[in-house]
């Protein structure tokens, strides 16, 4: 079986780029930009692939290996997570800060996104710190801490004009997804909603939580809205809560993930932005 083998990264130089080139041994070699080309009819193995990836690593590049010929033509969906893959922060740990919470919650979301950690259960008693936080802390949050991902806008703007549709689908919190949706005029985006009375955080989420089984159903649910099939709906994210999500997806993408994300990925970007994707489906 032959593949093409995308190589990738933001400070790559190129002589990096055809070093692992020649150890990935394709027929053909050509340059994407400044910091990426293709490896073409690459004989493809599993020792092979990870002896490229390992040694790309080392090396702060993105590889991956991908059929020849697919496109973003192929897919009618981009599903994203927020929290570390969309945005740079975890709104909950920077919402704790204002409680002077952060070391505690992060280490309870560190845990959740690694999967040691049942997820539904773990935002239930994160959130329950953040109990008579006023509300206003949230725009705080929106307006000095989060700050899209590298390559995140140029991603949408080209999976936008290639006509495919967006969704955000998020184990965070409403008052961001909305206002990103906005934003970045994505179409579709789900999340928790944070409990408010009398303009404080009553540490209680209303409705039922976005956990992993709540991601993945949406990602179908949506799909099914727009007559497509799963397996033309490229999903991204970064820790285990994502992981069913992905599991259906025609493409999944870890951006900065977890290791048990990014072991069960097809594709995986950790030095390279969100906008890496464009060079992969090119």
């Amino acid at each position: 079986m032959t593949m093409n083998l995308v190589l990738q990264g933001p400070q790559a130089a190129p002589d990096t780029l055809a070093a692992l080139a020649r150890l990935a041994g394709g027929v053909r070699t050509n340059t994407i930009n400044a910091h990426a080309l293709r490896c073409e009819d690459v004989a493809f193995t599993a020792e092979l692939k990870a002896q490229v990836e390992q040694a790309a690593f080392d090396a702060g590049v993105d590889a991956t290996f991908i059929e020849a010929g697919r496109s973003l033509r192929d897919f009618g969906l981009v599903a994203m997570d927020m929290d570390s893959t969309l945005i740079t922060i975890e709104c909950i740990d920077e919402i704790a800060d204002m409680q002077g919470l952060k070391p505690q919650v992060a280490e309870i979301t560190e845990a959740a996104m690694r999967g040691e950690l049942d997820f539904a259960a773990s935002l239930t008693r994160r959130v329950a710190l953040l109990e008579g936080l006023e509300a206003s802390a949230l725009e705080r949050v929106y307006e000095e801490r989060l700050r899209i991902s590298m390559g995140g806008e140029a991603m949408l703007q080209a999976v936008q004009a290639a006509g495919l549709k967006t969704l955000l689908v998020s184990g965070g919190f409403t008052f961001f997804t909305e206002r990103l949706q906005q934003r970045l005029k994505l179409d579709f985006a789900h999340a928790n909603v944070l409990e408010v009375a009398n303009g404080k955080l009553t540490g209680k989420v209303a409705g039922g939580i976005v956990d992993a089984e709540e991601k993945k159903r949406t990602v179908q649910r949506v799909c099914g809205e727009l007559g497509i099939s799963p397996a033309q709906a490229i999903v991204m994210g970064d820790g285990a809560n994502d992981l069913k999500m992905m599991g259906i997806a025609g493409l999944s993408v870890a951006f900065r993930a977890k290791p048990v994300v990014r072991a069960q990925a097809s594709v995986a970007l950790n030095f390279s932005g969100l906008d890496g994707l464009l060079n992969i489906l090119a």
